[in-house]
C-alpha cells in the first residue's frame, strides 16, 4: 500500500504552503478553491501533500504532541533540510522539527528492512 495523499488543515494556507516549498522543494502541483478557501497540492515522491484551509471551529495542532508525520531522505538531502529548520530533538538516523502550526515532522535516514 502506498500514500495516496496527506491532507493538513491550516487557518493560514499560504504561510503553510511556503514552508514545505521552502523546506522541502516541493512543487506545486494544483491550486484552487476548496470547501471554505483556497486549496494548494504539494507533489510528493508518491502522492500528494494537500494544505486545505481548516474551518474556524476547528482545534489548533497541540505545540506539544508528539506524533508527527515523518519522510524519508538520503544523509544529504537530511543535512540540507537541517539547515533549513529549528531542530527539537535527533536521533542517529532522524531530525525532529516542527511546522508553523506546531505539526511535529521528521526526516529520516533510518532502514525500513
Amino acid at each position: 500500500m502506498e500514500l495516496h495523499h496527506l491532507a493538513l488543515r491550516t487557518r493560514d494556507v499560504e504561510r503553510l504552503v511556503a514552508f514545505y516549498r521552502r523546506v522541502f522543494d516541493l512543487l506545486v502541483v494544483r491550486e484552487g478553491p476548496h470547501g471554505c478557501g483556497q486549496s494548494v497540492w504539494l507533489q510528493l515522491e508518491h502522492g500528494v501533500l494537500m494544505i486545505e484551509p481548516a474551518a474556524e471551529d476547528e482545534p489548533s495542532i497541540d505545540p506539544q504532541s508528539l506524533e508527527l508525520v515523518a519522510f524519508r531522505v538520503d544523509l544529504a538531502r537530511r543535512a540540507e533540510i537541517e539547515a533549513r529548520v529549528s531542530v527539537e530533538a535527533r536521533t542517529e538516523h532522524t531530525i525532529y522539527f516542527r511546522d508553523p502550526d506546531g505539526r511535529r515532522l521528521a526526516v529520516s535516514t533510518h532502514p525500513l528492512d
